[in-house]
């Protein structure tokens, strides 16, 4: 795709010095059915720093689910290598420090908020005084101490999210996978836990999240990866990414050949009655859109510079003819 260069990293052993908290190197998962290989996940390769919040962004079966229980070692890969936290992906002893919350985690609908904290602490080997406090500070961080003592089955939607991030937080993770932590909730529940997800990073935990919902990726990641078909097609800081927006233009009394005029690459043109609309990249010059429309008498009535949006990038990508796999060096 024009403008983004395929991401090709160095070698693992030569890159050990980064502060990486994943890295993957043409990391493969693979099945086989009765004619042909499906490769689910294609030679990934992934670079997620230390304490920021990346955006790990495909439509469905594009292998985001996949790589994320490869990283967990749910799941072994067919090929390639991956490290997390510095470790290679199945090393015990950094399974207390990782954390996954998945988009639709299962609890027992009869017992409290409180008692499902309880039953996964003690999982992680919490006991007594220790066990109790960590349990009330979680509840007071999830804004659920009041609810504590609700069954689950009672919970919305937002406050059932919340209870599985205070459960993701018990063993105080480096690292924490949230596969569409927002999906399906209210605005007023996006914002909670969008603001939770801040709170992450800023104590310095390292936040991966799966997700549909462009919108919340846009506000509060620092970098995000586009998969599609297994592949990494796009990989970087969301402000390079989104550098070079958009300019709308909306006219009236203008000629309907002015359109074949205007229209090449970079363009879209609609028609709502008798305005003509112009949503053109800011690389193309807006006098000529202007010079044009008034040469043909008509009449400008809005100009609006429009700041590249996320789900314009990855509508982008994942539509583009562009068969480059961006994981690949």
């Amino acid at each position: 795709m024009d403008g983004i260069l395929p991401h090709c990293p160095k070698p693992l052993e030569e890159t050990l010095d980064l502060a990486l908290a994943i890295r993957t190197e043409a990391l493969t998962k693979a099945y086989k059915t009765r004619t042909r290989r499906v490769d689910v996940v294609h030679k990934l390769n992934l670079e997620v720093e230390e304490g920021e919040i990346f955006g790990f962004l495909g439509p469905n079966g594009a292998g985001k689910t996949t790589t994320i229980k490869m990283l967990l070692s749910i799941i072994y890969p067919t090929s390639g290598k991956a490290e997390v936290l510095g470790k290679e992906i199945g090393n015990i002893a950094i399974h207390r420090k990782l954390s996954y919350l998945p988009e639709k985690p299962y609890y027992y609908e009869h017992m409290t908020g409180k008692e499902i904290l309880n039953f996964y602490a003690r999982l992680f080997n919490l006991r007594g005084d220790d066990k109790d406090k960590k349990i009330d500070e979680l509840l007071e961080y999830v804004n659920l101490a009041n609810a504590a003592g609700k069954p689950i089955s009672q919970y919305s939607k937002g406050m059932q999210q919340r209870i599985g991030l205070a459960q993701s937080l018990l063993n105080d993770p480096q690292l924490l996978f949230l596969d569409e932590p927002t999906a399906g909730l209210d605005p007023i529940a996006h914002v909670e836990i969008r603001d939770l997800i801040l709170r992450m990073r800023e104590q310095g935990k390292t936040v991966f999240i799966s997700s549909h919902e462009l919108s919340d990726v846009e506000r509060i990641c620092d970098r995000v990866a586009i998969l599609n078909t297994g592949r990494v097609k796009v990989q970087g800081k969301l402000d390079d990414l989104l550098r070079g927006g958009r300019v709308e233009i909306t006219a009236e009394g203008v000629p309907q050949d002015l359109r074949e005029k205007i229209n090449h690459d970079g363009v879209i043109i609609s028609q709502h009655g008798d305005r003509l609309i112009i949503d053109a990249a800011d690389t193309i010059p807006t006098a000529d859109f202007i010079d044009a429309i008034r040469a043909a008498k008509g009449t400008i009535v809005s100009i609006i510079p429009r700041r590249k949006r996320l789900e314009d990038l990855f509508v982008e990508t994942i539509q583009s003819k562009d068969d480059v796999d961006g994981s690949n060096g």
